[in-house]
């Protein structure tokens, strides 16, 4: 999960030559026995943290972005000034340096403390001491939300409700390493407990929202408390869709989305033989991966030819499947499920599967209930405009609920991806307190099979073209979906810069008409 990060490279407490320091470009290093990035951007030269405080990605290889560096792994993104992550999925701060020049070198100095990398307070919002701001939801972009407007010096209280009997948690993981039993535990909250009693974010779990009253301004929870808010935001996320077959609500037949659910597929499949996995999404197949690691038999039943080819297009459909089929997973395509009995799965042909533990990944659903029943917009998911704000002024929505405006397809859309949820979330809290900051970012995601990463910029429900460069066989190539000549997304195998540079490519280009 982490990144190799050993101090390597000159001293940049004993300074480097600024000869050696041309514009625009990054030398590694190390400070204080910790890896270093020395970096000169418009005659200024910095000094920040070499890894990514995601998951550890090497800055190095990244992507600089005016005063900001990006990482080539998952996209985070800091202040080259302060260290401060600017963006999910990253939340905390690398570490950041002040450096003095002189005789013609720069030279790394003692390490800043966090309230010497404050941004002036022009740059910052106004307290709002006595504002009252309400989340529902407890996932991406209700953390992500509430993060920042602690972040962002918003005095006001903040109320998080969540459905979730955890405390935000990083769901990625839960398919990936957490499942596969190579993350511990303890890498899975976002926050220590102690995080939201400390920045005074009341954390309300095992709490469903029943009602919101916008003339009253108040949210109403199933169990009869009461909630006042000057401004909410509405990020319920997405529930599961079910199968509708026999013996779809036997025990052994689990879906997974919470961390509940998790730790009851490890404890199910420490005991289990052969597991099927009923859908071949993104999700079905990190758990395909994750349980072959456990060595369990793994068998993947879906109804289309190749695996996720709807996203990805034929080629790297077919190398996803072969990947899989290489660490002896079973696939079941253009088949559905008749059936499910204790030690076998019966598809719609009449065949059967043998499997004493099911995974249904079928799709999800937003869960739209709450913004219905409050009368605001909703097409397919909870309409905002670019600003995150709904049909009624002050309440906005974020993450797998909200329908935005995106300007390089021209479209509205609703995508349930992670950092597109924590992002949205960061924005929405930004501009509830009154930043007027448009959510213009293009979506991105990643997906992990075995020790094949793939990194997905923009989203392409369709496309006239698909332009592969590389060789996807050989584990590296980008993949470039094209529509009347214009890039909706960009795909890649162990290619971070490029991915980096297509999103910024993406963020630069003009609008669609």
């Amino acid at each position: 999960m982490g990144g190799d990060n050993k101090p390597t490279g000159p001293d940049l407490k004993a300074g480097i030559s600024l000869n050696d320091l041309a514009e625009g470009r990054m030398v590694l290093g190390q400070a204080d026995g910790e890896a270093a990035l020395m970096v000169r951007i418009g005659g200024e030269v910095f000094a920040i943290g070499a890894a990514c405080t995601h998951y550890g990605g090497p800055l190095a290889e990244g992507l600089l972005v005016g005063d900001t560096v990006r990482c080539p792994w998952h996209h985070a993104c800091f202040s080259l000034r302060t260290g401060e992550a600017t963006r999910a999925p990253a939340f905390n701060p690398v570490s950041c340096w002040r450096v003095e020049e002189s005789g013609g070198r720069a030279f790394v100095r003692e390490k800043l403390e966090p309230s010497e990398r404050r941004l002036p307070p022009t740059a910052r919002p106004a307290k709002q001491e006595t504002a009252r701001i309400v989340i529902i939801g407890g996932g991406a972009a209700g953390f992500a939300a509430a993060e920042m407007l602690r972040r962002a010096d918003f005095g006001g209280s903040i109320t998080m409700l969540s459905a979730d009997d955890a405390a935000p948690y990083d769901r990625p993981n839960l398919s990936k390493d957490y499942l596969a039993g190579t993350a511990p535990e303890e890498w899975i909250p976002l926050r220590p407990d102690d995080y939201y009693r400390e920045n005074g974010i009341e954390l309300v779990l095992g709490t469903t929202a029943s009602d919101v009253d916008k003339a009253a301004r108040q949210v109403r929870a199933a169990d009869g408390r009461v909630f006042g808010f000057d401004k909410l935001l509405i990020a319920t996320g997405a529930e599961p869709v079910r199968l509708s077959v026999a013996g779809a609500d036997l025990p052994h037949v689990r879906m997974l989305r919470s961390l509940r659910d998790c730790r009851e597929l490890i404890a199910r499949a420490a005991k289990a033989r052969r597991v099927a996995i009923v859908g071949a999404s993104f999700i079905g197949l990190e758990v395909a991966a994750a349980l072959r690691h456990r060595d369990l038999e793994v068998h993947v039943i879906a109804p289309e030819p190749r695996p996720m080819e709807r996203v990805l297009g034929p080629e790297l459909g077919q190398f996803i499947r072969e990947l899989h089929e290489a660490h002896g997973v079973q696939f079941h395509l253009g088949r559905g499920v008749k059936s499910i009995a204790p030690q076998h799965v019966t598809l719609d042909d009449g065949s059967a599967v043998p499997a004493d533990l099911v995974v249904v990944g079928i799709g999800v659903r937003p869960r739209l209930q709450l913004a219905e029943q409050a009368g605001l917009a909703i097409d397919r998911g909870i309409v905002v405009n670019e600003y995150l704000e709904t049909s009624a002024p002050g309440i906005f929505a974020a993450g797998d609920v909200a329908r935005w405006p995106d300007p390089i397809s021209g479209e509205r859309l609703r995508i349930e991806h992670w950092v597109v949820a924590e992002r949205q979330g960061q924005t929405a809290a930004r501009n509830m307190l009154g930043r007027a900051e448009r959510f213009a970012a293009p979506p991105f995601f990643w997906s992990q099979h075995y020790d094949i990463a793939i990194d997905y910029v923009g989203h392409a429900e369709r496309w006239d073209k698909i332009e592969i460069d590389g060789d996807i066989a050989k584990h590296d190539a980008a993949v470039r979906f094209r529509r009347a000549g214009r890039t909706l997304a960009f795909a890649t195998i162990f290619r971070g810069r490029e991915s980096l540079t297509a999103e910024r490519e993406m963020e630069t280009a003009p609008a669609a008409g």
